[in-house]
């Protein structure tokens, strides 16, 4: 019996704790209520109207309208769908999109997306006090899909401006937006990652958050937990159109940046070293000497640029950029973008193993990037010990892509090379830091390739130089 009152008294102070452990947890829990009360007033809705040529059918070329008789509804039809005059104007249907906004200036500067506001022939700008103010756009930047709009008002209630690169990951954020419509939504979760990299844009290191987004809430801020904003939300990741969890916003440092030069000069200047850049793997960390991967692989440098200027060379490894530790090279372009033009930066690279600390003069991002592709082959080919064949390139070929030397695989077979990546099409640059001049001299090359090392292969694909690493097979 009294063991039997024991247990019972264990268990009911193992519950009272249990209560109060859920209780100090429920208390870490943040509360949005305040933050939203006083910043949704700066949040704006926009929306946005685009005349679209509606596409009316016209009848073929040497065909009349036909005639009916008076009160048939085929004549009706006719007329609505094709009786239109030569000289008449086209018809145009309006195409509406919604969006939205932060207010950054009591005088009336909205922030909101590039993507929001492009094409749009009319922006209407929508106040929590329901006021609707016709938006001017300022400037627009499409690399960092940032839009800066003007409406005309004063003492406009204004959000505040905290930093991105403060956040931690973990950290709860709140957005407000407009998804689909329903305006001053709320939605919070964590920061899921910073500094990603996305296909569409490699300038902006954007922040991942699970915060809600969907369609409506582009363009919105994303605050703190102490109302400060530190991001402009911008895309999602999704499979149906709707949201799954992995939600992007710009950093607002970023944004604040483009806004400012886009009010003061009406576009943004970059910076721009010139280098096509790859992530280091653990395998080429081990064919260039290092312990660990790091830093941005140089695989082609553009002709006349301030890297070529700098005497930065394929197979450099860029580790630091003006004071800024480069861990990959998803890192690298959003620090050269951000850096200032016409100064000399320190570069830190890693050339044969050993690291030194180059100066380089950026110059400014260009609009527009091209590159070649092969179109002709050549003749002889002669096979090789790590599994492919190949040929040399012609003098044509080789000034079309802008290269010097270098060989075309023409065939790949089962072993090293195709484990390592290479496949039919590539032209091959360089192998274990040594230019690829022409077919013999690569075979001789790939045959004192000591049996068992992973060197470094740098190939050149649709237009692209990259490094691949190839572990040198032992010989029969």
């Amino acid at each position: 019996m009294l063991n039997i009152r024991k247990t019972s008294m264990v268990a009911l102070i193992a519950g009272f704790f249990l209560l109060c452990l859920q209780a100090a947890q429920a208390n870490h829990l943040p509360g949005f209520v305040d933050l939203v009360k006083e910043t949704s007033s700066a949040v704006v809705n926009i929306s946005t109207t685009q005349k679209i040529d509606s596409g009316m059918p016209q009848l073929p070329e040497g065909f009349e309208m036909p005639e009916f008789p008076e009160d048939s509804p085929f004549g009706e039809l006719f007329k609505y769908f094709f009786d239109q005059d030569e000289g008449d104007e086209p018809s145009y249907r309006d195409a509406k999109s919604l969006g939205s906004g932060f207010i950054i200036s009591k005088d009336g500067y909205v922030m909101t997306n590039y993507h929001v506001v492009k094409d749009a022939d009319e922006i209407i700008v929508r106040l929590s006090d329901r006021r609707e103010l016709k938006g001017e756009v300022i400037g627009v930047d499409q690399r960092s899909d940032v839009a800066l709009l003007k409406i005309e008002a004063t003492g406009l209630p204004v959000v505040k401006i905290g930093k991105s690169s403060e956040l931690e990951v973990g950290e709860w954020v709140l957005a407000i937006g407009s998804p689909f419509g329903f305006d001053h939504s709320a939605t919070a979760g964590i920061v899921s990652a910073k500094g990603r990299s996305l296909p569409s844009e490699n300038y902006v290191p954007f922040i991942q958050t699970d915060v809600a987004i969907n369609p409506g809430n582009s363009g919105g801020p994303l605050f703190n937990q102490e109302g400060e904003v530190v991001g402009v939300n911008s895309q999602i990741y999704s499979r149906t159109g709707g949201y799954m969890g992995l939600s992007f916003a710009i950093p607002v440092e970023v944004a604040m940046d483009v806004a400012d030069q886009l009010k003061t000069a009406g576009r943004v200047k970059r910076g721009w070293l010139g280098v096509l850049i790859q992530d280091v793997t653990l395998d080429l960390a081990e064919s260039f000497g290092m312990q660990h991967p790091r830093g941005a692989l140089v695989a082609k440098v553009m002709p006349d640029s301030p890297a070529i200027k700098a005497d930065i060379a394929v197979g450099d490894i860029i580790v630091e950029f003006n004071h800024q530790e480069v861990q990959s090279s998803a890192s690298l372009p959003p620090i050269v973008g951000s850096s200032n033009v016409g100064v000399p930066l320190p570069v830190s690279i890693i050339r044969n193993g050993r690291e030194q600390t180059l100066k380089v003069t950026l110059g400014e991002l260009p609009d527009d990037s091209s590159a070649a592709k092969v179109t002709k082959k050549s003749e002889e080919e002669q096979t090789n010990r790590i599994g492919f064949s190949a040929i040399d390139l012609t003098d044509e070929q080789q000034e079309a892509l802008e290269i010097q030397g270098g060989v075309l695989v023409t065939h790949v077979i089962k072993g090293p090379a195709s484990q390592a990546g290479i496949r039919k099409e590539d032209i091959i640059l360089s192998i274990d830091s040594k230019p690829v001049k022409n077919l013999d001299q690569f075979q001789k090359l790939v045959k004192g390739l000591p049996a068992g090392k992973s060197v470094a292969m740098l190939i050149q694909r649709e237009g692209s130089p990259t490094f691949l690493a190839i572990k040198i097979p032992a010989d029969d």
